[in-house]
């Protein structure tokens, strides 16, 4: 998979525009954030460790979890992301242009890798909740297989929300905090939303709150210990205004199991951290002092580039 099949850079180029604006409103409120404690392990222990669009990155002592810290509270960032420019972009553009390329890549291999792991731990297949569905695509992949008896898409976001009613997916337009069912759900999937989140532990507690009796929950996410984010730091583009949490896979896995989950299984699967350094490097945004990454990035990249990626990932 290579980025630009995901993330067109000529789209790129006029979404960095809207991005902007959407921070500008953002921060007009900085005064306002609240401070927290690690949202992993919810110690008080903590020390700067980055700044970006003047917000403060600071870095748990006890867990190695990165967060921003102070935060916008839980109601600024429902306006901002009802409100943001960018996500309409991305609904509008982005997401359709990409959409082949992140259906065959990215989303019909998640929708049987859920199959493989719920075949393999016996789990039933009464009803899968995708939350954060975003364009519908997963949810779509995951109907086709046609292995659960229902496909529920919980996307908040109003005009993600109504491409997936256009895509004809049972949709619910609110936060998973807020949704009741009346009926058993084996499945909830979650896919790069925790980072956004002010509250990471009630969001998963309400995860496991809906969840059937030996159900499954499957959820992704960026690493803050990643190769690409280790090298680049405040200059990787997983560093922003909307990822509030930074977990690592230790991290993550604590905050599951205090809010009552088994961790079964981890995996870092990355397939673009290489690429996302490299590309850094060649804009001259990133200068890479290692001579021994400089040799695989740059001087050996199309004979060790592939290697290397898959190196990272196992």
């Amino acid at each position: 998979m290579k980025e630009e099949e995901i993330r067109p850079q000529k789209l790129k180029d006029e979404e960095i525009l809207f991005y902007i604006e959407d921070i500008k409103e953002l921060l007009k409120k900085k005064k306002d954030f609240v401070a927290v404690n690690c949202p992993a392990c919810n110690s008080s222990d903590y020390k700067k460790s980055l700044e970006k669009y003047t917000l403060t990155y600071v870095t748990c002592n006890k867990c190695e979890t990165t967060f921003v810290n102070p935060r916008p509270t839980p109601e600024m960032l429902s306006i901002f992301y009802d409100t943001s420019k960018r996500y309409a972009y991305w609904n509008k553009y982005i997401f359709p242009i990409s959409e082949d390329a992140r259906r065959e890549k990215i989303f019909k291999p998640r929708a049987e890798k859920i199959i493989e792991i719920c075949k393999r731990h016996n789990t039933k297949n009464s009803a899968i909740v995708d939350v954060g569905a975003g364009f519908g695509t997963f949810c779509e992949e995951v109907k086709k297989i046609n292995f659960f008896n229902k496909v529920i898409a919980v996307e908040p976001s109003p005009d993600l929300a109504e491409t997936c009613r256009k895509k004809g997916l049972e949709v619910i337009n609110k936060g998973i905090e807020e949704v009741k069912f009346d009926y058993d759900i084996d499945v909830v999937t979650c896919f790069e939303v925790i980072e956004h989140l002010f509250s990471p532990k009630q969001f998963l507690l309400s995860c496991n709150s809906i969840l059937s009796k030996n159900g499954v929950m499957v959820i992704t996410c960026p690493n803050i210990k990643g190769f690409d984010v280790s090298i680049l730091k405040e200059v990787s583009e997983t560093v922003d205004t909307e990822h509030l949490n930074y977990f690592n896979l230790n991290s993550l896995s604590h905050l599951l199991e205090t809010c009552g989950f088994e961790v079964i299984e981890k995996l870092t699967p990355g397939k673009l951290d290489a690429e996302l350094v490299r590309k850094k490097i060649l804009e001259g945004k990133f200068e890479l002092n290692n001579q021994f990454l400089k040799s695989i990035l740059l001087d050996r990249w199309a004979e060790l580039g592939e290697k290397f990626q898959k190196f990272l990932s196992d």
